[in-house]
């Protein structure tokens, strides 16, 4: 099975008409991942491949934006009958478990193992199921979080998560085949945020082109852009091929 992406959602900071948030199918190697959880990827990720089939799930950070549709996926498998065979691994920042629990109104997070097996993430948290290698490096944002390296028979697949411009976001995606990279911002401002957690066009173009990837993918483009000119500012400092990730394609690594 090739290596390959399907775009679940990309929308921030929150879903609009056919448009989820933050969300992606990885499949290869025999093994399928979602990749980040945002409000309405759920729904989008059944249009691909039966949730209760997951190989793993895999969150960046806790924003709302990435995760909150974990809980979509909780009513489903415990209650929706859509039950998996076993609990689906969830390699996410710590505290996750928690959290969902919380939405629930319970202190524990016991009932929950019937459906997630909850794994923390840390710098340089390396796993492979089957023949997909999933690779976390911790990237500059605002809270915990990380980028995703997958690398299956050979190819090489990056992801920002949420991130500002950091020497670890482009070491993860150094020489990788496709850079699916986050262009939330118009520009930095000075004195918005104490480092700066997100990044510009320009700065995705730039870290594509200092990673030497092949192709770059821009996603997670905020209210103040359109994603048409996002993509057209990241191509014209990238000098890589440059697209714009849209709902519903799935491409080839």
């Amino acid at each position: 099975m090739p290596l390959t992406l399907t775009v679940l959602g990309t929308a921030s900071p929150h879903p609009g008409p056919d448009r989820p948030c933050s969300g992606y199918l990885v499949s290869g190697g025999g093994a399928e991942v979602w990749v980040d959880a945002g409000p309405g990827t759920f729904a989008a990720l059944q249009r691909h491949t039966d949730p209760a089939r997951l190989t793993a799930i895999w969150i960046s950070h806790l924003h709302a934006d990435h995760s909150a549709d974990l809980l979509a996926a909780a009513y489903a498998f415990a209650f929706g009958g859509m039950a998996p065979h076993a609990p689906i691994p969830v390699y996410a920042p710590q505290d996750c478990a928690r959290r969902l629990a919380g939405f629930f109104g319970r202190p524990d997070v016991e009932f929950l193992k019937g459906v997630f097996d909850f794994r923390d993430l840390y710098d340089g948290h390396d796993v492979r199921h089957w023949n997909l290698r999933l690779t976390a490096r911790a990237v500059a944002h605002d809270t915990e979080a990380y980028g995703l390296r997958a690398e299956s028979q050979g190819s090489v697949l990056a992801y920002s998560g949420d991130s500002g411009p950091c020497p670890a976001l482009t070491e993860l995606a150094s020489r990788a085949d496709l850079f699916l990279c986050e262009a939330d911002l118009d520009e930095h401002r000075v004195g918005e945020h104490p480092r700066q957690v997100h990044l510009t066009p320009e700065d995705a173009g730039r870290i594509a082109r200092d990673a030497r990837v092949r192709e770059l993918l821009v996603t997670h483009v905020g209210p103040t852009l359109t994603r048409e000119a996002a993509t057209e500012r990241a191509a014209a400092v990238s000098g890589r091929p440059t697209y714009t990730a849209v709902e519903g394609d799935t491409r080839t690594v």
